[in-house]
């Protein structure tokens, strides 16, 4: 990576990495821990690649001065984790405190903050408590009041060191592959009504989060509260046709436009998502009321709920037209009449979604400043997946990282677009969801044949770890 210009980023860039509780931590069932969505999605086989699970996953609960090793190796500035609500929670209430979950989270941020490392942390990454899905889980009103009080249990547990908080984490994701195609637990299939009501309970949990970290720990904490959210870069398959035009309009609506404009836009859904959404309902029959909810004026608005903007940024999309395809049946795609193809020239890298598009993230970005505002943005996923024999001189992986902080650079030098940091997804090679272990995305590589899961740095994080070092040297104040 030496011929990326590290002086376009500006002097207080975040350099991180990220991981999640579920994916790193295993001790599914130690210490008091309540089990999650995704145990009992995992333990339920056939739902997984070759029923692999996060029972032990990095066994980051236990090898935790490990994972520290690793980051100080890089030379991180940040550092993005996320806490297992039913570790600290067991049935994700606060009247079962976890005193072990406490415990090893306040370990974990104490030893950041002595390396000199900023934690970021996420309240909610896919791992809802079993024990709240029993009660309905985020298709139930009740979740976004929980959810509320175990924010506030973090803001005021770990809130006196924890700066930068993330609500959740990919609600597009949690609501359409866990309530729509259920892909993902808690592997729900409810075509075009749960991802709906699940993404409105996700913003109003995000909302009354905020709106609490706001009123009542802001004032003497002096943090900072967002959430984040995921979208591809999209553009229309046939520049030229119309229907492909105004497909990618909804797109953009039906993913990143369904969290963000409520929350830096209007309050609201956009316009032509409820539309599509309630025309379809008309002309299905559908009369048990709105399938895309409204929020409430008795509650407190989503607009303004970000005091940054968060970004989960991983592909790049051709949009095609498919409004006229719609089949006589409610679901998210035909409400959407929109479908995203790659493109053949893309290379993919290694899962077969996620094809590699540099230039897509800088279009991303100042399109983000253009339409939703000008806060700070904080790219907190951006990586490059391998699969098959394991590669530790990963060269692909590491040109991905040098072309992909050029574009960050570009957006931020070029574009004006204010961007205050960078996190690589991920930290370690772990336990990527329905992929199992199949798909590694890490700067270290973890070998999960053996007990010690010993980790092992890939060239690509010897590069970013030159990046990062070359960036802080040159931005030290010089000493007199």
């Amino acid at each position: 990576m030496s011929v990326l210009d590290a002086t376009a980023f500006p002097k207080d860039f975040a350099w991180g990495a990220a991981t999640a509780a579920y994916q790193i931590e295993g001790g599914w069932d130690m210490d008091g821990r309540g089990p999650s969505v995704w145990d009992t999605f995992c333990h339920a086989k056939g739902r997984v690649f070759e029923d692999h699970t996060g029972d032990v996953a990095c066994n980051s609960y236990q090898l935790w001065k490990e994972d520290l090793k690793c980051i100080q190796q890089l030379g991180l500035t940040h550092y993005r984790l996320s806490i297992s609500w039913s570790r600290l929670l067991p049935d994700g209430t606060t009247n079962h405190v976890n005193p072990k979950g406490v415990a090893y989270y306040n370990k974990v941020i104490d030893d950041l903050i002595a390396c000199d490392v900023t934690p970021m942390i996420t309240l909610y990454h896919m791992d809802l408590p079993q024990a709240l899905q029993d009660l309905g889980g985020w298709n139930s009103a009740d979740i976004a009041y929980i959810f509320e009080s175990y924010a506030r249990f973090c803001f005021k547990t770990f809130g006196d060191r924890v700066k930068l908080w993330i609500t959740l984490n990919e609600p597009y994701v949690c609501a359409k592959l866990g309530h729509e195609d259920g892909t993902f637990a808690p592997g729900i299939k409810d075509p075009g009504i749960s991802v709906y009501l699940a993404g409105h309970n996700m913003l109003r949990a995000h909302t009354k989060a905020w709106h609490a970290y706001n009123a009542h720990f802001r004032p003497l904490q002096a943090g900072q509260v967002s959430l984040a959210l995921n979208s591809d870069w999209v553009e229309p398959l046939d520049p030229g046709c119309p229907k492909d035009a105004a497909a990618t309009e909804r797109y953009k609506a039906f993913t990143l436009g369904w969290f963000a404009c409520p929350v830096f836009c209007t309050g609201d859904y956009p316009e032509t998502m409820r539309f599509r959404i309630e025309t379809r309902s008309l002309d299905l029959g559908y009369k048990m009321g709105s399938r895309l909810p409204h929020f409430s004026k008795e509650e407190p608005t989503p607009l303004g709920t970000a005091d940054f903007f968060a970004l989960n940024y991983y592909t790049s999309r051709k949009v095609k037209d498919l409004s006229s395809a719609s089949k006589n049946k409610l679901s998210f795609v035909e409400d959407q009449g929109a479908e995203g193809v790659v493109d053949p020239s893309w290379p993919i890298s290694g899962v077969h979604w996620l094809a590699v598009v540099p230039d897509g993230l800088r279009k991303l970005l100042k399109y983000i400043k253009d339409t939703y505002c000008s806060l700070p943005i904080y790219i907190t996923e951006n990586g490059f997946s391998q699969m098959g024999p394991v590669q530790i001189e990963d060269a692909d992986r590491s040109q991905f990282y040098q072309d992909t902080l050029q574009e960050v650079g570009k957006a931020i030098s070029q574009d004006g677009v204010n961007v205050k940091g960078y996190f690589a997804w991920s930290l370690l090679d772990n336990f990527e969801w329905n992929d199992g272990f199949s798909v590694r995305f890490g700067l270290f590589h973890v070998d999960f044949s053996t007990p010690e899961l010993k980790r092992t740095i890939y060239r690509s994080g010897r590069e970013y770890a030159a990046v990062i070092f070359k960036h802080r040297s040159q931005t030290k104040p010089k000493s007199i």
